[in-house]
């Protein structure tokens, strides 16, 4: 009897299997507030009023990356850290701020005021419910400006507490244990968008929609004033750093000649090939951020203790 009712359980269970969505993978993961139900999040209340909300982007990344890498990047950033301590991840938007990445398609670009506002009522709404800290999680370059303001907005007009997740984890990169960085391309080439520490993070971080294959040399084509500072800001000059940056990557409209589809012919910017890349390089750039999230962590929960939604 034992024996069959075994059996007859495993047919079942193939059975319900062969009749759901094949495409779904997902596992239910701790604190990522898409897969909780609302029972899990008023438990979660009980131990904790911290939400970390990545913010990132849908833009080409070339032909070796999804569009979607600094959405899914972000996204799995938190989750990571979230496993380590009780905080809720919340993503909101996908698409960000990338207008200077429209020349490739497929890339979805958002206003400012509109992301602002979607984050701002997003919060708001957290806070109904009895959130009251937010890590700002700026997961694409081209997302600073708006994050720092949304940081800003909510301390100055609601009543939530925010810090931008750059400002609140740098301190505490001294102190992480995680030291081997794996191979590391010397810098003597422009790497930035889409080079080589975005595609070590993302063989990673999310792994299976890496391509390397399809990972080829762009060929660069910057105006010749900024080809010119290029050697100061590959030394790490910060003044030339900031001026390139200022005028880098902007959309074809303003005349600048330096939208990503005016300057590579992959996307890519930068002028390495993106299989210098290593998994270690991402796995430790990764584990460090994660490691100094913690810390951080632990020490606002210091300051401010939670006190069960009093």
């Amino acid at each position: 009897m034992r024996v069959f009712s075994f059996l007859f359980l495993i047919f079942l269970s193939i059975n319900l299997s062969s009749q759901t969505n094949p495409l779904w993978t997902q596992k239910k993961v701790k604190n990522y507030l898409p897969h909780m139900s609302v029972a899990e999040v008023e438990k979660f209340l009980t131990k904790s009023d911290m939400v970390i909300i990545p913010v990132g982007a849908l833009e080409q990344h070339a032909d070796h990356l999804p569009i979607g890498t600094d959405f899914l990047n972000g996204v799995e950033r938190c989750k990571l850290i979230a496993q380590e301590r009780d905080i809720l991840v919340a993503p909101v938007l996908m698409a960000g701020q990338s207008p200077y990445h429209m020349g490739f398609a497929g890339t979805i670009s958002l206003s400012a005021e509109t992301i602002l506002k979607v984050h701002l009522e997003a919060v708001e709404s957290l806070i109904i419910h009895g959130f009251k800290r937010f890590i700002i999680m700026n997961a694409h370059g081209g997302n600073r400006a708006i994050t720092t303001l949304l940081v800003d907005q909510i301390n100055q007009t609601t009543e939530g507490i925010a810090v931008s997740y750059g400002e609140a984890v740098g301190p505490f990169y001294s102190q992480t244990k995680t030291k081997s960085a794996g191979y590391v391309p010397p810098r003597t080439l422009l790497d930035r968008h889409a080079g080589t520490p975005e595609t070590s993070s993302s063989m990673y971080l999310i792994p299976n929609l890496v391509q390397m294959d399809k990972a080829e040399t762009p060929k660069l084509t910057l105006p010749p004033h900024m080809n010119a500072m290029l050697p100061e800001v590959i030394a790490g000059d910060p003044t030339a750093l900031l001026v390139f940056l200022a005028e880098g990557l902007k959309q074809e409209s303003t005349g600048k000649k330096t939208s990503s589809a005016e300057m590579s012919s992959t996307g890519v910017w930068g002028a390495r090939n993106p299989s210098e890349s290593s998994l270690e390089r991402g796995r430790t750039s990764t584990l460090r951020s994660i490691e100094a999230a913690v810390m951080f962590i632990d020490k606002w929960n210091e300051l401010r203790p939670y006190k069960g939604g009093n």
